[in-house]
C-alpha cells in the first residue's frame, strides 16, 4: 500500500477511537442515571477498586512526604 494510504487508514482509527471515548465519556452520567432509576446499580469493578486503593495509598504517600519535608526544615 502506499504510504499515503496507510497514514490515512492510522488516523481514522485514531479519530474512531476517540470519538469512541467521548461518546462514551459524554454518555456516562445519563447511563448512570437511568440505571439507578431502574435499579440496577452495579458493582464496582476489580479494576476500579484497585485503582480506588492505589489512589488512596499514593494520596496518603504524598501527605507524608510533604510533611517529612516541611519538618525538616
Amino acid at each position: 500500500m502506499n504510504k499515503h494510504f496507510d497514514d490515512a487508514r492510522y488516523y481514522l482509527k485514531r479519530a474512531g477511537e476517540h470519538a469512541k471515548l467521548g461518546l462514551e465519556e459524554t454518555a456516562a452520567p445519563y447511563a448512570t442515571r437511568v440505571r439507578s432509576l431502574v435499579g440496577r446499580n452495579p458493582e464496582p469493578t476489580r479494576l476500579e477498586l484497585v485503582r480506588g486503593r492505589a489512589r488512596s495509598v499514593a494520596g496518603s504517600a504524598r501527605a507524608s512526604l510533604a510533611r517529612g519535608t516541611s519538618d525538616d526544615r
